[in-house]
């Protein structure tokens, strides 16, 4: 079973930059997608033998998520836990026979960190959430996590401490919900692999000099390590400022 999760930053302006060529080759069984910036009606993709669930942000152009899957999940939830009014699309959660897949799109805290406090409400909501679900079956979460976990997650840890997306405060939330019973997929397989990254800013050429952070994860609960088969960056995949990240499992252990 293949999975890939990519934010996309505009899926319009994504397919134009060749999104479906890709998405045709790399034949994921799910396709998570975050920052779609559309409404409903504003694109049309023609998926043959895939379902598509979409979660829009209410503010034109902004956020949004959605799921591309070829086996039909048995609930789908849009939002966090209990909560009906989630106005910025950031979630969408499937449940299949064997596993939940939540695919996420956080809240950035944004340059002068205005947007801290509700990051941090945030990370202990969907702590809890997963919590929650990991109680029923195991959970796979993916997504823009918009946080490097550590030095080694991106390429100026120095210069950044205390930059949004480089906190103290977030990555002690990562590391809460490591630390809850879950797994970062990535470094499970390359703990020590420098140099891999997931998003570049467009400007000073960064891309080009792999000036990147990783803050694109798959998280998946402690007791599916055994059915992981290997974690990937396509950094090589062009399209947007993040570019895609693939996990691998046993399906004939799940």
């Amino acid at each position: 079973m293949k999975l890939v999760s990519w934010n996309v930053n505009g899926l319009r302006a994504c397919v134009r930059k060749g999104f479906l060529d890709y998405f045709q080759e790399v034949d994921a069984d799910i396709f998570c997608v975050q920052e779609t910036k559309l409404q409903s009606g504003q694109i049309e993709l023609d998926l043959k033998g895939y379902h598509q669930y979409w979660n829009y942000a209410e503010k034109k152009g902004y956020s949004g998520t959605a799921v591309f899957t070829k086996e039909e999940p048995l609930s789908v939830h849009y939002g966090l836990g209990d909560v009906e009014n989630e106005p910025e699309g950031r979630i969408i959660t499937l449940e299949f026979p064997k596993f939940y897949l939540v695919n996420v799109y956080t809240p950035n805290s944004q340059r002068d960190l205005a947007r801290l406090p509700y990051r941090l409400e945030w990370e202990d909501r969907i702590r809890s959430y997963l919590i929650d679900l990991d109680k029923d079956k195991p959970v796979l979460l993916c997504g823009d996590l918009n946080v490097a976990h550590q030095e080694i997650d991106l390429r100026n840890p120095k210069s950044n401490q205390g930059n949004s997306g480089f906190t103290k405060e977030e990555r002690a939330k990562m590391s809460e919900l490591l630390n809850a019973g879950f797994i970062d997929t990535f470094r499970y397989f390359y703990p020590e692999k420098e140099g891999a990254y997931t998003w570049w800013s467009y400007i000073n050429k960064a891309r080009e000099r792999n000036i990147g952070w990783r803050i694109d994860y798959f998280i998946a609960s402690k007791r599916l390590a055994n059915i992981i088969k290997n974690a990937e960056i396509h950094s090589h995949i062009m399209g947007s400022d993040h570019c895609p990240i693939v996990l691998e499992l046993d399906s004939s252990k799940l």
